[in-house]
């Protein structure tokens, strides 16, 4: 099992790691900077340093049954089980995700609070972002409302907190999972993403730290995708 220092740390530009194993132009570090293509986030890219030589990282997945994270490299030549490499991380391309990734928790806690809306879908890259929606009325001034009440979180600069609890406590907690038709992974302790007195939900992924980070969060557009699927795409500046 990867140890996901961005757990702890969604500021981490660089970390040494481990090489564990190789496969193809793959390997598996002890622990890791780089944010795998999950929970609706694109993956994320940087470089991995070993000998004076620079291997660039332009894929990163995990393997669900062992937890492990695989980081996909342009080349393994001269990379050995064992080596201690450096991990640098495209901090711009992350940056931008984990501001998009708080907009989303922003966006999600209003459509649950004001529609008891839950998310169906979704995906975050470094420009822009969409969410699902299982909301049955379609209206585009419902997401104009939302955004704007969404940046007004945003403004409060409000305090973004990461912490774990064991997972039937968790689970317990209204709200905590705004996902309609998927439970978090089978873990003990999860972790929980909560910005106080907006949202609290179950979640892996990087964050900001505060809601004024992420500046202003700007509607691109909106589109009716089935009689219970309304998608919101937007975008920061």
């Amino acid at each position: 099992m990867t140890k996901l220092l961005y757990q702890e740390d969604s500021y981490l530009k660089e970390a040494l790691g481990v090489i564990m194993d190789i496969q193809d132009r793959s390997i598996v570090l002890d622990q890791t900077i780089f944010h795998p293509r999950t929970g609706g986030l694109e993956c994320d890219h940087g470089y991995i340093i070993s000998n004076g030589k620079t291997y660039r990282v332009i894929n990163v997945s995990i393997d669900k049954s062992s937890q492990k994270v695989i980081h996909e490299l342009d080349s393994c030549e001269g990379l050995s089980p064992g080596s201690i490499v450096k991990q640098v991380l495209d901090w711009d391309r992350r940056y931008r995700m984990m501001k998009l990734h708080t907009s989303a928790h922003i966006i999600s806690a209003i459509m649950y609070n004001k529609f008891n809306a839950l998310a169906t879908g979704g995906n975050i890259t470094p420009e822009y972002a969409y969410s699902d929606f299982n909301l049955s009325i379609y209206e585009k001034t419902i997401f104009e409302n939302v955004i704007e009440e969404a940046n007004r979180v945003v403004k409060s600069g409000l305090e973004v907190k990461i912490y774990w609890l064991p997972r039937e406590e968790a689970l317990s907690i209204p709200g905590a999972v705004k996902l309609a038709s998927r439970l978090p992974p089978e873990l003990p302790v999860l972790r929980i993403v909560e910005i106080p007195g907006v949202d609290i939900q179950v979640d892996g992924g990087p964050h900001v730290k505060n809601t004024a980070e992420i500046g202003e969060i700007i509607l691109v557009k909106t589109e009716n995708k089935g009689k219970f699927k309304k998608r919101i795409y937007f975008t920061i500046k």
